[in-house]
């Protein structure tokens, strides 16, 4: 089948000619569940490229497309502008004004789809400074164009003979998506991946994916504008897998005992969330009952695959999995066999924890730039083990530099930048692109990523420090949401912690400690006294001039909205030196 597939259209005729689903995509709405056929998915897709073509879109337009959730309709469409050989221009809905009107400026988009009023509202605050010649909603809005225009408009099928005829000629090399990248500083950059290079990208990492071909479900809701869940997608059509959009993180707990998915796919952030409301929940146990939940927890962040740590352990494990961990499966939906990681390192307690749950979390590595994914972990093969991104994917290369940089070569990697060769030069030798990260691979063939090359500093002292390592170290603790490691060109490095709030009141409550607000909380001496035992535990990993000497804690929790990380929830290292300014005086100034 997979020779077959060389354009990313191809995936849902092939779901037609293989499985054929009933229910190939599902969205709420209006109140309940409405699913789309896999022959309703592909005609209503000829009917957006009819309805495009009389709009006037051509080969190589680029039509942008901004949704706060996923759903039916972005798929729809993205086929449809596909089969024209136009570029979809998917845009992070969360970012400002500005870069809306930037990427829209810089990408030359024609045309604009956008999921809802929010973002309406947004764009139309910059829209008369755009190429727009029209704006379309998938909400019904007063007064405003809806997609279903452009469907009415493709209704008729008498122009379906151009469509074929765009369609034949798209090949594998044409450029499918510019993906503006959200970057941690300046403007973003506009990353050109052609269809080959994400086909290529799915029909590596299936092999890695144990999914149950036309019999699985899989919930959806990292932001389909990512590349990562993007890729996924089209993994999910190619193995005939029913796909849900969930109705939003809010509600994604409700969603999963609801649908109890086989498979999902999310960033750290929200698998660390998962776990504290697994752990709260077992703190307001009595008796025997949390004791058992207790055990079973420190069973679970023992875990090692393939039976390693021996009979005995394994003996405790099938006894915790019985009592505990299936209770807390069920809660997950109870079918829940598959985990899939990505955007940023997943702490190695998680790991072991869902994987001791029987829930896996295979985690992989990837940039945009790699369509995204250069390696995963998966089950096969003794292919998984804790701390590592994985074995690398078949047809692509990686080598590690001089300076311990990780450079890739493959089918996956970029066209380039769009409308920037400097930038394009800057990150490729050869056919080998330089990803930025650190790392190294082990004999067989594991990848481990250590740190970001850009992050590194020296401190006063001419020491090199990698901050994520430390960073990594410092989460695992319950009391510490996020954290920041600084320290270039100063005598020593220092962290400003973001507290983990909610822990830390529950906490409080138990030591019988009141806590007023946050910046109360902040300042509490008790508070600041048991982090300090968490910072001097993760210390003890590192060499003395890696230690974290001072800390300071933020009253405010980190967030998107508030500017402090990026749309895909890293850290923007300038933007929170800024923020918190003060208190790095503090550390090193007073």
């Amino acid at each position: 089948m997979s020779s077959t597939i060389t354009r990313l259209f191809d995936f849902p005729y092939s779901q037609l000619e293989k499985y054929n689903l009933d229910k190939a995509f599902t969205s709420f709405k209006d109140g309940k569940w409405h699913s789309t056929t896999t022959k309703e998915y592909i005609d209503q897709a000829n009917q957006i490229s009819r309805g495009l073509l009389r709009l006037g879109v051509k080969k190589d337009d680029k039509i942008a497309v901004i949704s706060t959730t996923n759903r039916t309709e972005w798929n729809i469409l993205d086929i449809g502008i596909l089969q024209l050989g136009a570029q979809n221009v998917p845009i992070y809905p969360t970012i400002s004004k500005e870069d809306y009107e930037y990427v829209l400026n810089h990408s030359e988009a024609t045309y604009c789809f956008v999921s809802d009023t929010s973002i309406l509202e947004k764009l139309n605050q910059v829209k008369g400074k755009t190429k727009l010649k029209g704006v379309y909603t998938f909400d019904d809005i007063n007064g405003e164009h809806n997609w279903n225009e452009v469907l009415q408009l493709g209704s008729d099928e008498s122009n379906q003979p151009e469509v074929e005829t765009c369609k034949d000629a798209v090949t594998s090399n044409d450029l499918a998506t510019l993906i503006y990248t959200s970057g941690t500083t300046g403007k973003p950059k506009g990353v050109m991946l052609s269809h080959g290079n994400i086909v290529s990208n799915v029909l590596a990492s299936e092999k890695r994916v144990p999914l149950v071909s036309g019999k699985s479900q899989a919930l959806s809701f990292l932001p389909v504008c990512h590349i990562f869940e993007r890729m996924i997608l089209y993994l999910y059509q190619y193995c005939g897998v029913e796909i849900y959009f969930a109705e939003s993180i809010e509600k994604m707990s409700d969603n999963l005992k609801e649908i109890k998915p086989h498979v999902m796919t999310a960033v750290p952030r929200l698998y660390e969330k998962v776990f504290d409301k697994i752990y709260g929940n077992g703190s307001e146990l009595k008796g025997i009952k949390q004791k058992l939940f207790y055990w079973a927890i420190e069973i679970g962040l023992q875990y090692e695959p393939y039976g390693a740590n021996g009979w005995w352990y394994e003996k405790k494990l099938n006894l915790a999995r019985k009592l505990i961990f299936s209770k807390i499966k069920e809660g997950l939906g109870g079918r829940l066999d598959l985990m899939v990681s990505g955007s940023a390192a997943l702490q190695p307690r998680l790991t072991r924890f869902f994987a001791a749950a029987e829930m896996p979390i295979m985690e992989g590595y990837g940039l945009t730039e790699t369509s995204p994914v250069v390696s995963v972990n998966d089950q096969n093969n003794g292919g998984f083990r804790v701390g590592t991104v994985g074995r690398i994917i078949d047809k692509v290369e990686v080598k590690i530099a001089e300076d311990g940089e990780i450079l890739v070569k493959g089918p996956n990697v970029m066209l380039g930048y769009y409308k920037d060769p400097e930038k394009t030069a800057e990150v490729m030798t050869g056919d080998y692109f330089h990803t930025g990260d650190i790392g190294e691979v082990s004999k067989d063939g594991f990848l481990k990523i250590t740190d970001r090359k850009k992050e590194m500093f020296k401190t006063s002292g001419g020491k090199y420090v990698a901050p994520a390592l430390i960073e990594n170290q410092l989460k695992q603790s319950r009391f510490i949401e996020q954290v920041m490691v600084v320290g270039e060109n100063e005598k020593m490095p220092a962290a400003i912690i973001q507290p983990n709030f909610v822990f830390v009141r529950d906490w409080a409550k138990i030591h019988n400690i009141t806590l007023g607000d946050n910046k109360d909380l902040v300042t509490n001496e008790k508070v600041i006294q048991r982090i300090e035992e968490e910072v001097v535990i993760c210390n003890s990993n590192f060499g003395k001039w890696e230690t974290i000497k001072k800390f300071k804690l933020t009253p405010d929790e980190w967030s998107i909205d508030a500017g402090h990380l990026t749309p895909t929830m890293k850290m923007k290292r300038k933007v929170i030196k800024e923020v918190y300014k003060d208190l790095y005086e503090e550390i090193y100034r007073v």
